[in-house]
């Protein structure tokens, strides 16, 4: 059996692992397997390489472990040779670190990975090293390359651009032109410049698809709203005549709230990329999509939420002890 037919099977696993592990009626753990070829510019340089990508695991109360695990399993049975997670990793808190490095070093193939803006809030650097406990790789404005059967891959990642902390520049230094490259970005917005510099294919994260998107909802409150561009699936161009790049924004696994999902589009994903491969040789999940309007956050958003995390950081060394002790108000004699 080839390695591809194993995707072919990966539905009826699937379904196997819901009728063993969830109840028809507990749609919250429905997983959606979705499956898509690179860009044709890997054409030439790849062959038969496949890219398995996960996203807004958040591990904490709000999402079951099993439901962690069934990510894992699924994405396991999918056999990728590479895994990327393009952030928020955990959910207010740094109490679930340890089940967060399980999780990932369950994974068999290596993983690669950018923080988003919950690992920011909760505490990057705690965050970064129970991802790398658990074997991952976390590219923090930096690339690394990867040879697998003899093929050279470049993996670009950009650290959180919602929370003020993607350096694009630190990011593409050195980045060779001669090899092919994917680029992570929690936020999908960040993939038109890496285009403009030669990253033709972006995985990204942040929105959960809207987790509600009957009635197209989701475009409503990720769109109108919140002012993004792209919403959930793949938007740009993998073609050669139009070389503009893609981005694909996953409907990630946890939830940050409430884990509730409604809506086909909603579903946790997990999502398989078949570099080296033509876009249109096999079913995909759907082409390309127009973006949304989209609107730039102001310097005064930003500003806040780079607070945000400031804020956090103060309220955590206070709690730690770590913090300035209060000044008394009598002074010493």
């Amino acid at each position: 059996m080839s390695r591809f037919a194993t995707i072919e099977g990966l539905r009826k696993f699937r379904q196997t692992l819901l009728r063993e592990r969830d109840p028809w009626h507990d749609t919250s753990r429905r997983f959606r397997i979705r499956r898509f070829a690179g860009p044709e510019c890997f054409l030439e340089h790849l062959e038969g390489l496949r890219v398995g990508h996960l996203t807004d695991l958040h591990v904490g109360r709000v999402t079951p472990m099993e439901v962690q695990y069934d990510a894992v399993s699924m994405t396991n049975a999918g056999k990728p040779d590479i895994v990327v997670i393009s952030g928020d990793f955990v959910c207010h808190s740094q109490v679930y670190l340890a089940d967060l490095t399980d999780v990932i070093s369950k994974i068999d193939a290596p993983v690669f990975a950018v923080l988003g803006n919950h690992d920011h809030w909760a505490g990057a650097q705690p965050v970064r090293e129970a991802l790398r406990r658990g074997g991952a790789e976390v590219l923090d404005n930096a690339h690394t390359t990867i040879t697998i059967r003899n093929q050279p891959l470049q993996i670009l990642g950009l650290d959180d651009a919602y929370t003020g902390h993607a350096d694009r520049h630190a990011a593409l230094k050195g980045l060779r032109p001669d090899q092919p490259v994917i680029g992570l970005s929690h936020i999908a917005e960040e993939a038109d410049a890496l285009w403009e510099a030669g990253v033709p294919l972006v995985f990204s994260g942040h929105t959960h698809a809207g987790q509600v998107t009957v009635a197209r909802l989701h475009e409503l409150s990720v769109g109108k709203l919140a002012g993004h561009k792209y919403i959930h699936g793949l938007y740009g161009s993998r073609g050669t005549e139009d070389p503009k790049g893609a981005v694909y924004v996953g409907a990630g696994v946890g939830a940050a709230l409430v884990p509730l999902r409604v809506g086909e589009r909603a579903k946790r994903e997990v999502a398989f990329f078949e570099l080296g491969m033509q876009p249109g040789a096999f079913d995909e999940h759907h082409r390309e999509q127009p973006a949304h309007a989209g609107r730039v956050p102001s310097s005064k958003t930003k500003e806040r939420r780079a607070d945000a995390v400031r804020r956090k950081q103060e309220r955590r060394d206070r709690r730690n002890g770590n913090g300035k002790p209060p000044t008394s108000a009598v002074e010493p004699s």
